[in-house]
């Protein structure tokens, strides 16, 4: 973010001061504790000064690239996740390369009843089996999906920092976002997913100064 004039001299005289009351701020600028609350108040929630009670503001020593990397890892996936494509182990190569297609996904999440999660079909894993002269309607998509626990996937309670560095680790499309199945806590439920495409839009709109929610 960028700092307005004043509130680079706030940092200034809390750096100098602190911890110092906003009164003695307000005095220092020749302002009013009112003029001064929301520049205190932006401030603070942008990491760059902390508040105690009784005790005043004092800076916080964290560089902009801290503060921003800092921001990055309290973004958490729930916040981020898209809806998942996902089918049934029943559905031909045919028609999930169709709803590939319609969908416009690089990947499809294979689940059985109650959305548990069972496998990962990608563009890759289509195309091998659409290779030969089979027939991609009898060929069921459980037979050419990654099978689990071969599966990379992340929580909605991960920071949307750490997904992207598995996807990058693992050299994915996407992640699977998943939760402990009701019935069955050793089942994996799908309830979203992380893509590529859904972190470089956090991350451009993190720069525009917006949040995505």
């Amino acid at each position: 973010m960028e700092l307005s004039k004043r509130q680079q001299k706030i940092i200034e005289i809390v750096k100098e001061k602190g911890p110092i009351t906003g009164e003695l701020i307000a005095e220092h600028l020749n302002l009013t504790r009112a003029t001064l609350r929301p520049d205190l108040a932006i401030l603070t929630m942008s990491g760059f000064l902390e508040a105690r009670p009784r005790v005043g503001y004092y800076y916080a020593g964290k560089t902009r690239d801290q503060l921003f990397a800092q921001r990055i890892r309290q973004m958490k996936v729930k916040d981020y996740k898209a809806v998942p494509v996902v089918m049934t182990e029943e559905a031909s190569v045919y028609e999930a390369i169709c709803n590939m297609f319609l969908e416009d996904v690089g990947t499809l999440y294979i689940v059985r009843e109650g959305a548990i999660l069972s496998g990962v079909c990608s563009r890759k894993d289509l195309l091998k089996s659409s290779m030969g002269k089979q027939d991609l309607n009898a060929v069921p998509v459980s037979v050419v999906m990654t099978r689990m626990p071969n599966i990379v996937t992340c929580f909605p309670e991960e920071s949307l920092f750490d997904a992207a560095s598995k996807i990058i680790q693992y050299q994915v499309d996407s992640l699977p976002v998943v939760k402990p199945a009701e019935k069955d806590s050793d089942q994996l439920e799908v309830v979203g997913r992380i893509t590529k495409t859904t972190i470089t839009k956090a991350f451009v709109e993190l720069g525009e100064g917006r949040e995505t929610v």
